[in-house]
């Protein structure tokens, strides 16, 4: 199994990466500003499950593959870059929309895309996240111990810690965001604006994504 030095080494590793803003982060901050702290938590939990698919494709031999085949990493960035443009889009378009849950009463709230499908939308930004693609593929590996035997155990058991640490600090990063969205919500005017910078910080991510990489 994994040694306790190992697998400290290697929480400390991920604190220092996650700790740096990536796309999944930015990605919780403007779902909380387009639509609120439900709407947050989903997407994190969505988010580290997506990591987690990265850590069992490492595990497999597939991750390694994707890191080093240029043409599947281009493919798998461009897809989230892709889905994260078309959701910021659909949220700066529905921004108006905001004005009218705003006015709502708090129980008859919901949420503007199901728990289900924005769980999933943040699964799909996570497991197409280039970050975690890189980190996985090339960082995990060098924290199991060969010797050890039972390489691919070892790789499942080290990739929950930079979830746990992930699912932690997004959650925290989408309930601020959210409450600074909930006193813009004291207007229409500004919730609306709120909605709209949302929908451009994922837009804008997605393009960042799309055109940010590797060089080769």
């Amino acid at each position: 199994m994994v040694s306790a030095d190992r697998l400290l080494a290697f929480a400390a590793m991920s604190l220092l990466v996650v700790l740096i803003p990536g796309p999944s982060v930015l990605f919780v901050i403007g779902r909380a500003l387009a639509h609120g702290r439900r709407t947050a938590v989903a997407t994190a939990i969505g988010n580290v499950f997506g990591s987690y698919l990265l850590v069992v494709a490492v595990a497999v031999g597939i991750g390694s593959l994707v890191e080093r085949s240029a043409a599947i990493y281009l493919g798998v960035k461009l897809a989230g870059a892709a889905y994260l443009v078309f959701l910021g889009v659909q949220a700066f378009r529905h921004r108006g929309d905001l004005r009218v849950s705003a006015t709502e009463p708090a129980s008859a709230r919901r949420p503007a895309r199901g728990d289900l499908r924005t769980v999933l939308d943040g699964a799909l930004v996570g497991v197409t996240n280039p970050k975690g693609v890189v980190f996985f593929a090339a960082v995990l590996p060098q924290f199991v111990d060969q010797s050890a035997g039972h390489v691919p155990l070892q790789m499942l058991v080290l990739g929950l810690v930079p979830i746990m640490i992930g699912l932690i600090t997004d959650t925290l990063w989408g309930l601020t965001a959210s409450a600074t969205r909930t006193w813009f919500a004291r207007s229409d005017r500004r919730l609306s604006l709120i909605g709209g910078a949302g929908g451009c910080t994922m837009i804008g991510l997605g393009l960042t994504v799309a055109v940010t990489g590797r060089a080769d």
